[in-house]
């Protein structure tokens, strides 16, 4: 409202202005005059004025009149279209400047004023393969998918825009979770533009997601011949699918397949912990123990893992536990410093029975980096060694709200996962566990969990002094009635 009140002000200050600037031309002494052949002309200012604007429309007229004469003249001399050009130049260059004015809505977030742009331009210039991608980008926007989804199936008529109506297809069932018509529209995107990267990486996603393996190699090769993918990076991510594929291949029981796919996903990646582990029971399976012990030893240089551990035990699973500590000492020598190695080492002592050794192997350990693991094996130790309930319920009750240490964790989504798998269950990306530990969240109540040991061993000394005045008030029922009536009042309520 108050911008069209100032419009209005504005248009009549400007009328104001003119008619001033008139009045005052008319009152002037000041003229043009003009002599040309014998004649003379004499304008006031005000008629020069009007003169000069009618000459310049003259001149606009001459020069339309003139480019006309030559298009009709081309036309007589046989270009069937110059006339035709001639009157759809100013077309088209009305169309191409509604083009890139609805280029500029839609850049500015105005779907609707793109829309109508588009709309125009299309009228005017009758070039689909450009009005229709305005119009499907700007129906996107504005939030008209069933309109949007009208201009992409137009686009598939042309072998020009096909690639982009199959795209577009793509991202809205993507939206609408209809991932299986979403997976054959991106091969088709892929077929189309195979060096595309944003193709590449979804129709990868949708693959790993419907554990399509052997397809999703193929993908990962393209990315790599095309440039999109560093070659090391190629490499584990290879060395995963490989890893899926012998998993899925275990499972339907084909054992050769799955053992040559483990051994090729550990050669790819040796540090790749699942492949290291499964190529180790490989190779335990073909009674080959050197080449497992050589595998786990690999992984374990670069990370320590319990899953590396479980497969070296089982390459010997009939040792006893002091020829376990022996051969163990192999990989625990690797990493000495390590926490896995220590909690390693305590575990196997505690297997053992030397409950001193375990306790030398764990160290400062579950204090400096408390753990549930370590928390719970300093428990145990103290159980071996013969110390009082109360001090083990203590480390048992540290260890319910201790870090649960290293896990399996998505780097996308921070998700902790029980187990590594390819595919994040919560956020479905691809090759994105990591061993690490996850970030602690803050307790509503901290201060009541602090207390939670010193309530725990405060019960245990009530639980103590209970059954001390439990004996003292049954000796104290087999005292004689001679004795007990001679105690002092005083002795009697201490008593």
């Amino acid at each position: 409202m108050l911008w069209s009140l100032l419009k209005i002000l504005f248009f009549v200050v400007l009328v104001a202005a003119l008619t001033i600037g008139a009045g005052m031309l008319m009152e002037s002494d000041a003229g043009l005059r003009i002599a040309f052949g014998g004649w003379e002309f004499t304008l006031g200012p005000l008629q020069a004025i009007i003169g000069a604007l009618l000459l310049v429309v003259l001149v606009w007229l001459v020069m339309k009149l003139a480019g006309f004469l030559v298009a009709l003249l081309r036309f007589l001399t046989g270009d069937e279209t110059a006339i035709s050009r001639y009157f759809n130049r100013n077309r088209e260059r009305r169309g191409f400047k509604a083009l890139a004015d609805g280029m500029m809505a839609l850049a500015s977030g105005d779907g609707r004023d793109a829309i109508s742009k588009a709309a125009k331009a299309e009228r005017l210039l009758h070039r689909p393969e450009l009005t229709n991608l305005l119009t499907a980008q700007a129906a996107e926007m504005a939030g008209d998918r069933k309109k949007a989804q009208e201009v992409y199936k137009q686009l598939l008529q042309d072998d020009r825009t096909r690639f982009v109506g199959v795209r577009g297809i793509m991202k809205q069932k993507l939206a609408d979770g209809d991932t299986d018509t979403a997976l054959k529209l991106a091969e088709k995107a892929f077929s189309l533009k195979p060096a595309h990267e944003e193709t590449q990486d979804t129709l990868l996603r949708l693959q790993a997601e419907k554990a399509d393996w052997s397809g999703a190699r193929k993908t990962l090769n393209a990315k790599l011949k095309h440039g999109a993918l560093p070659r090391d990076v190629h490499k584990r991510r290879d060395a995963v699918l490989a890893l899926s594929e012998a998993r899925d291949v275990l499972g339907e029981g084909k054992t050769i397949e799955a053992r040559e796919s483990a051994i090729e996903a550990n050669r790819l990646s040796p540090d790749l912990i699942p492949a290291a582990a499964m190529a180790a029971r490989t190779y335990i399976e073909q009674n080959k123990p050197r080449y497992a012990a050589r595998v786990i030893k690999k992984a374990w240089e670069v990370q320590p893992h319990p899953d590396l551990a479980t497969a070296f035990a089982e390459i010997k699973p009939d040792e006893n536990p002091q020829e376990r500590i022996k051969r163990f000492r192999a990989l625990t020598a690797i990493a000495p410093e390590h926490p896995e190695t220590k909690m390693l080492l305590a575990e196997l002592s505690i297997a053992a029975e030397d409950f001193p050794g375990a306790r030398k192997a764990l160290g400062d350990l579950a204090e400096k980096e408390p753990t549930a693991r370590s928390l719970t094996l300093m428990a145990a130790i103290e159980r071996g060694e013969g110390v009082d309930d109360s001090v083990v319920r203590g480390w048992l009750t540290r260890a319910l709200t201790a870090s649960r240490g290293p896990q399996w964790i998505c780097d996308s989504c921070g998700t902790a996962h029980a187990a590594w798998a390819p595919v994040c269950d919560h956020c479905s990306s691809f090759d994105t566990m990591s061993w690490k530990t996850a970030p602690m969240g803050e307790m509503t109540m901290p201060h009541s969990v602090e207390m939670l040991p010193l309530i725990v061993g405060a019960l245990a000394d009530h639980s103590a002094a209970e059954e001390v005045f439990e004996t003292d008030a049954t000796d104290a029922t087999e005292v004689p009635v001679e004795e007990a009536e001679v105690l002092e009042p005083e002795e009697e309520v201490k008593a």
